[in-house]
């Protein structure tokens, strides 16, 4: 059976045995889909940082990427052809000794043979055709809005790779993506935020305002009390 995927010594260990011109055999896990159990040759390792799929395994006569899951270190002695036995030298017929004619039985009759019907071959069922495996796309683009303490926030993630950190945008700019998803219970969940948080520094200003009347007021008597 396949393995289950390589692992970080391994992959190492692939990447020494490149750097040294040999290039490893593998087989495909069932990670691999229809091609489970077949050989392949790794030929290059690219940087796993851009995608997953940086292990490029040469199948046939093509050279696809796929991620350390899908391929595993093959058996040792696995693709090789058994060895054939070497034919057996033919053995030299002792010659034929003379007959004695008078000893001789008599030679019977030829026998009438009876024609023989030969039975037509059975047609050998059509071999299926081997599908082409087709090169897995690039990883999926995730871009996350989040609202969390009072702020808004973008992240961009593709695959297992952060493009993009979660960094704080406005609540207007958070409103206007929200607004491409055409989704009203979304929309509806986002207004109610920005109303609550618009209620909230509405109570905040007037707090400061009353706050700065007060200041005014006492700014004023002690004017007055020169």
């Amino acid at each position: 059976m396949a393995g289950q995927g390589l692992s970080t010594d391994e992959v190492q260990g692939i990447r020494e045995a490149l750097a040294a011109g040999r290039k490893p055999k593998v087989v495909f896990t069932a990670a691999a889909g229809q091609i489970s159990g077949q050989l392949g040759q790794v030929v290059e390792l690219t940087d796993p940082d851009v995608s997953e799929e940086f292990v490029v395994v040469r199948f046939g006569r093509d050279e696809l990427p796929f991620s350390p899951t899908d391929v595993a270190i093959a058996p040792k002695g696995a693709g090789r052809r058994p060895a054939e036995p070497k034919p057996e030298p033919p053995v030299a017929a002792a010659p034929a000794e003379p007959e004695f004619v008078l000893d001789a039985p008599p030679v019977p009759a030829p026998r009438r043979e009876e024609p023989r019907v030969e039975q037509q071959a059975e047609p050998k069922p059509a071999r299926r055709a081997v599908k082409a495996v087709k090169p897995k796309g690039p990883a999926g683009l995730t871009v996350t809005l989040a609202y969390a303490e009072g702020e808004w926030t973008v992240a961009a993630q593709q695959g297992a790779k952060a493009l993009a950190k979660p960094y704080v945008v406005k609540p207007a700019e958070a409103l206007r993506m929200v607004a491409l998803v055409d989704v009203p219970g979304v929309q509806e969940a986002v207004e109610q935020i920005l109303a609550a948080e618009r209620a909230e520094a509405e109570q905040q200003a007037e707090k400061l305002r009353a706050e700065l009347a007060e200041i005014e007021a006492r700014l004023a008597e002690l004017h007055e009390a020169r």
